[in-house]
């Protein structure tokens, strides 16, 4: 029977370790996969790149064209959370895309999903309509928590970025958005840019940020301009000591 064992490595903390862990206890040809929606920070392409030379492989990315950018253009609106069609347009689908790629050349795909032991409640996702798609938890196969992630993960001398997302989403704190201001004002001015841009073409604001969700202007040119003034959000250059996140909107 022809097969294939896919993992997909989001490069969050869990899907992290668990590649690397994989490859100690399970060794085998794993196809690994990612799939960036074109938005991550530097940072996050470093840390793909360092682990797939960690796994003796590149890992493989699968992209839209346009990425997350082009998606806010072609839709002509920024995501939200009424709307998130960035999770199922950017991850959901081409993930599922591929999955039927594979099963036209392979009678069984094992998909190895990172999710631990101590979340019971997260879903993996239903590839049902994928045929010969089996799922595997190995986390919650071998009982791990995050506190032994985070314990395999400081043997191994591995770091995860802080931010493994998109640098702009209409989840992220506030602290995130001066975070991001000031170390990546390029990126915050193209997200500044977006909101100015489907104003023009709609006739209404649109932003990131919600205007109800608390006392911070929402549009991000009026956010920059509390920034510059000195006016700082609570938590802002703080580290966070666990970083590496996953995703916040999902785990692929």
């Amino acid at each position: 029977m022809s097969e294939i064992h896919v993992v997909a490595l989001s490069g969050g903390k869990d899907s992290t370790a668990m590649s690397l862990r994989l490859m100690e206890v399970e060794p085998r040809d794993y196809l690994f996969v990612c799939t960036p929606t074109g938005d991550e920070l530097p940072e996050m392409w470093a840390h793909w790149r360092y682990v797939g030379r960690r796994l003796g492989k590149p890992i493989q990315p699968i992209i839209v064209k346009g990425g997350l950018n082009g998606l806010v253009k072609e839709q002509r609106m920024i995501p939200n959370a009424r709307a998130r069609w960035c999770t199922r347009m950017l991850k959901i689908e081409p993930w599922k895309a591929f999955l039927l790629r594979l099963s036209a050349k392979h009678e069984r795909i094992v998909s190895y999903v990172g999710l631990r032991a101590d979340e019971p409640e997260r879903q993996g996702g239903d590839y049902g309509v994928v045929p010969g798609v089996e799922s595997r938890f190995p986390m919650r196969e071998w009982g791990w928590t995050l506190s032994d992630v985070q314990q395999y993960l400081g043997k191994l001398n591995v770091t995860v970025p802080d931010r493994t997302d998109c640098a702009r989403c209409f989840f992220q704190r506030l602290d995130e958005w001066w975070q991001l201001w000031k170390d990546h004002p390029d990126t915050y001015q193209d997200a500044c840019d977006q909101e100015d841009w489907i104003e023009l073409e709609r006739g209404t604001k649109h932003t990131w940020r919600s205007d109800s969700r608390d006392t911070w202007p929402a549009a991000l040119d009026e956010l920059r301009s509390e920034f510059v003034r000195g006016r700082r959000p609570r938590g802002a250059g703080v580290q966070d000591l666990f970083g590496g996140g996953k995703c916040r909107v999902c785990s692929m």
